[in-house]
Formats: structure tokens, C-alpha cells, sequence
């Protein structure tokens, strides 16, 4: 791994301070939250039966959730007010990024693999498919904090709408059908389990994202340098020559 700087070597400041914090924070969050996710998913092997443990591991779950959904908003806000390699433009898909990324594979097979400042062409496509499953898992999440153990910012809205006539709402509890309307609950679980699957299969997708994301980095670093790990904590890149994106510093 080429992560020292050299005689012929520039030291770029690429990753201003909230974009890192942004990256640490959401990859403690992600990791809490998947792995409370494997114990909710197969509780029954675990041992896990009782309806207290049940609701106790989702409000975990979910109180871990608001951390990770309120980061991912202020990675946003922050694309309209932070450096150019913080901004929308430098992850969104643009014209010419499939010539670009056609030119930077190009380069990889010749072993003179393209060096960029921001994320390479590969590099820019991922990061964008992964901010949007964030954005699938985060949205998917928060709905059904709401109809499961009613928690903000939707859980009053579906206590409302469950309750029977003359209960008062907000009495009503997780996993108890007491003061319930049958037919309104009916409703509201036909409602909530597209949002469910669509949670978990997004989840899944961006497990296996993650895993590739890891390796992708690992392996850049290793052929073409540029100490993007390392980056990611001083928000520095070590890069030989020219980066492609430089001439826009």
C-alpha cells in the first residue's frame, strides 16, 4: 500500500472534515444496525421469543436509525455547501462519465491505472448507487418505525389511524391489539409489509455494496496509491503526477 508520500508525490487536500465525519459515523451506524438486524432476523434461533426482547431490539434498532438517518441528511445539506469533492456534482452521474469510466478502464489494462483527486469514474457510479440505497433504507426504515412500535416521525399518525372509536391513541401499544380497530389494523398491515420487504432486500443489496465498496478501495489503493484509507481520516491524497481532476482546483 503506497500511502507515504515521495520525492514525486502531491499531497491533495480532498476530504474537508464533515464528509469524513459523515463516512465514520454512517459506517458505525450501518454496522450497529445490521447486526441488530441479524439477531431481529433470526431471533427464534438466537433463543430471543419473549414480545418485551422483541419490541426492546427494534427500539434499538431504530433509535441507531434516526443516528444514521440524520447523518445521511446532513451529507446531503452538506453537498450544497461543502467542497467540490463534497458537492452533488462530484457523485451524481454526469454527461461523459461512461467515457470517462471507459477511459479509466482502459488505463487499468495498462496498467497505468487513471489517478483522480475525488472518486474515479467506478468509483463515482458506486458511491452514487449507494447513497441511494441509503436513502431506500433510511425512508423504508423510518415508516416502519411508525407502524411497528410507533415512533416518530410517523408513529402518531398510525396510532390515530388504528385506534377504535373513543381510545384514546396514544395509549395504544406495540404488538397489542387492545383499543385496536380489526379492520383499520388490517389496513395498516397491508399498508407496512411492501415497505418491510423493501427494507430488507435493500438492506441485502447494500450488505453485499459494502462489501464490494471495501474491497474496490483495498484494491485501488494497493495498485495505484493515493492513500484512500488513510484519506479518509486526514482527509488527504498522496497522488504521482497529474490527477485527472486537478485542472479544476
Amino acid at each position: 500500500m503506497n500511502s507515504e508520500p515521495q520525492c514525486d508525490v502531491g499531497v491533495y487536500r480532498v476530504w474537508d472534515l464533515p464528509v469524513r465525519l459523515f463516512h465514520w459515523i454512517n459506517f458505525l451506524a450501518v454496522i450497529s444496525l445490521f447486526f441488530l438486524g441479524f439477531v431481529m432476523l433470526y431471533k427464534k434461533e438466537l433463543g430471543i421469543s419473549s414480545l418485551e426482547a422483541k419490541i426492546a431490539l427494534k427500539e434499538v434498532h431504530v433509535i441507531i436509525g434516526y443516528v444514521f438517518a440524520a447523518n445521511l441528511l446532513f451529507r446531503f445539506v452538506w453537498a450544497f455547501a461543502g467542497n467540490r469533492f463534497a458537492r452533488w456534482s462530484a457523485f451524481l452521474p454526469h454527461r461523459g462519465l461512461a467515457a470517462e469510466g471507459r477511459r479509466y478502464l482502459q488505463s487499468l489494462r495498462r496498467g497505468e491505472p487513471e489517478a483522480w483527486l475525488g472518486h474515479n469514474p467506478l468509483g463515482r457510479m458506486a458511491v452514487a448507487f449507494l447513497y441511494l440505497l441509503l436513502t431506500i433504507v433510511a425512508v423504508t426504515g423510518l415508516v416502519r418505525a411508525g407502524t411497528d412500535i410507533y415512533y416518530p416521525p410517523f408513529g402518531a399518525l398510525v396510532q390515530d389511524y388504528i385506534a377504535a372509536e373513543g381510545v384514546e391513541p396514544a395509549s395504544l401499544k406495540p404488538y397489542d391489539e387492545t383499543g385496536v380497530d380489526a379492520g383499520r389494523l388490517e389496513r395498516m398491515k397491508a399498508f407496512k409489509g411492501p415497505f418491510g420487504d423493501i427494507h430488507l432486500y435493500t438492506a441485502w443489496v447494500l450488505l453485499a455494496m459494502l462489501v464490494v465498496h471495501i474491497g474496490a478501495v483495498i484494491l485501488s489503493d494497493s495498485r495505484e496509491g493515493g492513500a484512500i484509507i488513510s484519506a479518509m481520516f486526514t482527509g488527504r491524497k498522496y497522488l504521482r503526477g497529474k490527477p485527472v481532476d486537478a485542472a479544476d482546483r
